[in-house]
């Protein structure tokens, strides 16, 4: 998995909850970071902070999936962005038949 948020301690968190799930774990601090950890990894799992700047969380998951359609990406924040409901492509390329 790839925890990327541009927190310390949260993603200390995520990563620490993760880890003791016997989960291998790769963090990353902000999006340039992110993609290079993704590229060299390909971790089936990318856990993204919504509000990590300079580029959000929204933003890179959009990047990743233009360039992997199948990997599967979980935004998390306190804060929601509607933007998420108007990109059906974005949330619909996660979702499996019933």
């Amino acid at each position: 998995m790839l925890i990327a948020d541009d927190e310390p301690d949260i993603r200390a968190l995520v990563g620490d909850v993760l880890r003791r799930a016997d989960l291998e774990v790769v963090e990353a601090a902000d999006a340039e970071q992110t993609l290079t950890l993704w590229r060299r990894h390909r971790p089936e799992v990318i856990v993204l902070d919504h509000l990590m700047p300079p580029v959000s969380g929204f933003d890179l998951a959009e990047q990743i999936l233009g360039e992997s359609p199948e990997q599967v990406i979980f935004l998390f924040t306190a804060f929601l962005d509607t933007r998420v409901f108007d990109i059906p492509d974005l949330v619909r390329a996660h979702l499996k038949p019933d």
